[in-house]
């Protein structure tokens, strides 16, 4: 028997669903583009953020009444306020050298440190501090907010959570707002109930923050509460029209929700702005290809693999794009290229198959798919190319055992029972051939014509037409 591949193409069980998967690779880009707000954290806006040593006062602040006596640690903090980093060393290494265990010192060191970029003697000092006290805020969170700049991201949180459990001495609610939002935005993705309490905890000890809005939208996107991302996407966007990643949370928001004629707008204002955006390209491609622009989406998404070709959420999406558009020649050496540097990607893995069965190279297909079902087991999709592509090598058996596989996670379509019976009937196994054959019927309904007229004749040829 021939299995028809023109009929699993209308069927929709030979074509990934790219346009799902597209706007689930334009979520990663944006967690991606907007991932860290610590990642591009300078100093200078670190150094607003973090606690100044014990005993200090920014330039600008009013003089403290009361004066710690005059040690050379004293001195070297005033210095610390005025940002004389060498004076303030200088006066500290005697200091360290008389008093090795001196947990305020060693803060003081890594804070120097951390203000001249000098990422892994601050960490050192920072730790060297935390030893000698364990019980010292300061240190704590200014550790949790490096680790997370330099993406050591587990272990930031376990800084930051420790920090969240001591008091700044001398007290400074806004220090410890910090430490809450800090960790809030560690926490937003994967654990969204527990940013939700931080950030009302960083909001019970003081006034709401410019950024507190787009945390609250992203903390609710990863919640599945939508209702609430969208008003505070909204209310970032009314106050900073100007957003980019509030603007790719939005549209985000509204192409799930399948807005794709109010996303496509926002998109292109904030691409004005912003042209190589990832983030915002990628979600306007998937806009434009939703709304049946395919050229133009296409465009879009060449764009960006010029600019990333290393990307493989770009990659991956190009070549969906290129295989929906009758191109699988040209998915394949993108695919092939990013599987060289992720060779055990399974979504890579599943793409490329299915690029290979569209170009008829069966026995490739079949090689690419097994491995990744073999990685990523629960992916019916794999299942369904690899019983196809089965299908059309012949390999019946491969066929069924396929199918059964992709049984335990999505159920008896059309598609799969056709490919069932044909597989059956060429391993003259007639019983199931023929119980499948009617079951493909039974829910064909007129809509695969060629197919129900060849299963009707194997019926009748098989002797149970009735």
């Amino acid at each position: 028997m021939k299995s028809n591949c023109r009929f699993v193409s209308r069927l929709g069980i030979q074509r990934r669903k790219s346009l799902i998967r597209s706007e689930a690779k334009n979520l990663r880009l944006l967690r991606i583009a907007a991932s860290s707000i610590f990642a591009g954290l300078s100093f200078a806006a670190f150094a607003q953020q973090a606690p100044l040593p014990p005993g200090t006062s920014a330039p600008d602040a009013p003089a403290q009444t009361a004066q710690e006596p005059t040690t050379p640690l004293v001195e070297a903090e005033s210095l610390i306020a005025l940002q004389n980093w060498d004076g303030a060393r200088k006066r500290l290494l005697p200091w360290l050298a008389a008093h090795p265990a001196d947990a305020r010192a060693l803060f003081d060191l890594g804070y120097i440190a951390d203000a001249q970029e000098h990422s892994d003697a601050a960490v050192s000092y920072y730790r060297k501090s935390i030893e000698a006290d364990p019980k010292m805020f300061e240190p704590r969170l200014s550790l949790g907010l490096l680790l997370a700049r330099e993406d050591h991201l587990k272990e930031a949180e376990e800084q930051l959570n420790a920090a969240g459990n001591l008091l700044p001495n001398p007290p400074n609610p806004a220090a410890q707002a910090q430490v809450f939002r800090a960790l809030a935005r560690l926490e937003r993705t994967h654990d969204p109930a527990a940013a939700k309490e931080h950030l009302l905890m960083a909001l019970r000890l003081g006034p709401e923050q410019p950024d507190d809005a787009l945390l609250t939208a992203e903390i609710a996107t990863a919640n599945d509460d939508d209702a609430t991302a969208e008003e505070a996407y909204r209310r970032v966007l009314a106050r900073q029209p100007e957003s980019s990643a509030a603007t790719a949370g939005l549209v985000h928001l509204l192409l799930k929700q399948k807005q794709y004629a109010e996303a496509e707008p926002l998109l292109r204002s904030a691409l004005a702005r912003d042209p190589d955006d990832p983030a915002l390209n990628s979600q306007l491609a998937s806009a434009l290809a939703y709304e049946g622009k395919a050229d133009e989406a296409l465009g879009i998404l060449e764009k960006l693999h010029q600019l990333k070709p290393d990307d493989p959420a770009i990659g991956g999406m190009l070549a969906d794009a290129y295989a929906q558009s009758g191109h699988p020649e040209k998915a394949d050496p993108i695919l092939a290229g990013l599987l060289k540097t992720s060779p055990n990607n399974p979504e890579l893995l599943g793409a490329w198959g299915g690029t290979l069965l569209k170009q008829h190279r069966y026995p490739e297909a079949i090689a690419a798919l097994q491995a990744a079902v073999k990685l990523s087991p629960g992916n019916a999709d794999d299942w369904m190319n690899l019983a196809i592509a089965a299908a059309q090598a012949k390999q019946y058996a491969l066929v069924l055992d396929a199918l059964s596989a992709r049984a335990k996670f999505a159920e008896e379509n059309a598609g799969s029972s056709f490919l069932r019976a044909t597989a059956y009937d060429n391993l003259h196994q007639t019983k199931q051939a023929v119980e499948y054959y009617r079951k493909f019927l039974e829910v064909s309904a007129g809509k695969f014509p060629d197919q129900e007229w060849e299963a009707q004749h194997r019926l009748i040829a098989l002797g149970k037409s009735n």
